[in-house]
């Protein structure tokens, strides 16, 4: 499994290529996918360049992306610092028209179990992202825990060996609680680059995109979020002939 993020709340002062509008996301995501990403994972902004869970915003990005990239599966962020009253914005996430066929549900926010029962209804994928440890100590005893799709292991730490103790502490509490998921592992700026190639060596899915990092491996900018894709690419396929040998 390859997956890319391709814009988050990164500025552009992080980066020039972000894209938003849903003539940016169709461009990044159709790219990305001939590089290889096997999910495409989005925020939508409304008309205001602002981050949004509303309707109007999320249908349009759907709908441009699935134009450009069709069957190719989409994911959509439920961030809560994106509407921070839950009531708002679970309400926001009922009144969506257009369904991803996935969303990114962060365990260490408030009431997640609700959220994801309300989507699983609706026939929506859930991809549990853990953050931290305690958020994977928290997901393991979640009601919908079984019920999710994947598991995504996130370790946010900016120093690579953080990162990756992390991301093993995570994985070790998911499998040891006997939850056998599909996992997709990534990390925030250059360590994502260490926690990919942990978790590739382990079989494991990845992450990558400007949302993640802004960098290749080597440390050296990123034009676009096809650049990380065919990077992240190269690195699952040496992974897996290691694998082989």
């Amino acid at each position: 499994m390859l997956q890319v993020a391709l814009n988050g709340a990164r500025t552009d002062d992080e980066h020039p290529a972000i894209p938003r509008t849903p003539q940016q996301l169709a461009a990044a995501g159709q790219a990305s996918a001939a590089a290889g990403a096997q999910v495409l994972h989005v925020h939508a902004f409304d008309e205001d360049g602002r981050e949004s869970l509303a309707a109007a915003p999320t249908d349009a990005a759907l709908r441009a992306l699935r134009a450009a990239c069709p069957g190719i599966p989409v994911s959509l962020t439920t961030r809560q610092g994106i509407e921070p009253d839950t009531e708002r914005r679970h309400a926001l996430i009922a009144g969506w028209n257009e369904l991803p066929e996935l969303v990114t549900v962060n365990f260490e926010e408030d009431d997640t179990a609700t959220l994801c029962r309300h989507l699983i209804g609706r026939g929506v994928g859930i991809e549990a992202g853990l953050l931290a440890v305690a958020d994977a100590e928290r997901y393991v005893e979640s009601p919908v825990a079984r019920a999710c799709t994947r598991v995504m292991i996130e370790p946010l730490d900016l120093d690579p060996e953080r990162a990756l103790a992390d991301a093993e502490t995570m994985q070790r509490i998911v499998e040891e609680a006997g939850i056998e998921l599909e996992q997709v592992h990534h990390g925030d700026g250059i360590a994502c680059w260490a926690v990919n190639r942990r978790a590739a060596a382990l079989g494991h899915g990845i992450r990558t995109g400007l949302e993640d990092v802004t960098v290749l491996p080597d440390g050296s900018p990123a034009p676009d979020n096809a650049a990380l894709v065919t990077a992240a690419a190269e690195l699952l396929q040496a992974a897996g002939a290691g694998r082989r040998v």
